[in-house]
C-alpha cells in the first residue's frame, strides 16, 4: 500500500528514498504523515470506483480521482520534485486516457 511508508515509517525508513538525512525525516515526518494520509483518500477513492455497482457512477469517480492525482502530481513536481510529474502525475494521465478511451 502505497500510504504505508510515508504515514507510519517517514522519519524512520523513507527519508534516504527522498534525498533526505534522518533529522531533515525528524523535521517533516508530520508533514509526510499529512500527505500518506491524502494519499490513503485518493487511493480509496479509485477503489471505489473500480468496485461502485451503482450505475452511471464509476466514469466519473475515475475520472475525479485521477484528476486528483494528476494535479497532486502537477503540483509536486513544481514544489517539491520534478520527477514527481514522471512518477505519479504521468501515470495517472495514461490512467485518465485509458478510462476515457474506455481500454
Amino acid at each position: 500500500m502505497p500510504t504505508v511508508p510515508e504515514r507510519f515509517l517517514a522519519a524512520v525508513e523513507v527519508h534516504p528514498a527522498f534525498g533526505m538525512s534522518e533529522a531533515q525525516a525528524q523535521a517533516t515526518a508530520g508533514l509526510a504523515k499529512n500527505q500518506g494520509l491524502d494519499n490513503g483518500f485518493l487511493a480509496a477513492g479509485l477503489v471505489w470506483s473500480l468496485t461502485t455497482s451503482a450505475p452511471g457512477l464509476t466514469l466519473p469517480l475515475q475520472q475525479f480521482f485521477l484528476g486528483c492525482v494528476i494535479v497532486a502530481g502537477v503540483y509536486g513536481a513544481l514544489t517539491a520534485k520534478r520527477a514527481i510529474l514522471y512518477i505519479q502525475a504521468f501515470p495517472a494521465a495514461l490512467a485518465l486516457l485509458a478510462v476515457m478511451l474506455r481500454l
